[in-house]
């Protein structure tokens, strides 16, 4: 009995575009989350089809996130560490992203009042996990010879740790 062969099989050149092109979009995504535009600017990474998990409630697509993040308070992401896996199939491939680090929402310990417990997990960093499924984008415009391709999330969910 034989085992029939995966459609395309990656190289490992296919294998260091895509972990540059997760590393970049790893850098511009949580700079512009961290961002004050971010409510107008963060969207822009989705589609009307993308589907959002936010640490277990479901959204759909750009507007679900415009939705999640407009009275969220201010964010400051720390990337501790991301990998990144090739899904062949398509040129360029999907790329299944997984990010990890912690996260502050608001200023910070000390930007909470005065009476805040010490506990509190208000404005104290969390530990997060993110997972994207980024899909090449058919309306970018061709991409050069090693060129980053450009990509859209076409599923993200993210889950707080701990």
């Amino acid at each position: 009995m034989s085992v029939a062969s995966p459609p395309t099989t990656l190289t490992p050149k296919d294998v260091e575009i895509a972990t540059r092109a997760a590393n970049h979009f790893t850098r511009v995504y949580y700079a512009t989350y961290d961002s004050d535009s971010r409510v107008a600017d963060l969207p822009l990474f989705y589609r009307p089809t993308s589907s959002l998990t936010w640490n277990g409630k479901p959204y759909q697509g750009a507007d679900g996130l415009r939705a999640l993040i407009e009275n969220m308070p201010p964010t400051k992401h720390e990337v501790n560490s991301f990998d990144c896996h090739p899904i062949p199939g398509t040129s360029p491939p999907s790329l299944l992203v997984t990010v990890s680090g912690n996260v502050t929402h608001g200023q910070g310990p000390a930007g909470n009042p005065p009476d805040t417990p010490v506990k509190s997990p208000d404005g104290q960093p969390r530990v997060f996990s993110q997972t994207f499924m980024l899909v090449p984008d058919p309306n970018a415009p061709p991409s050069k010879a090693g060129e980053v391709a450009k990509y859209y999330v076409g599923a993200d969910s993210l889950r707080f740790v701990g």
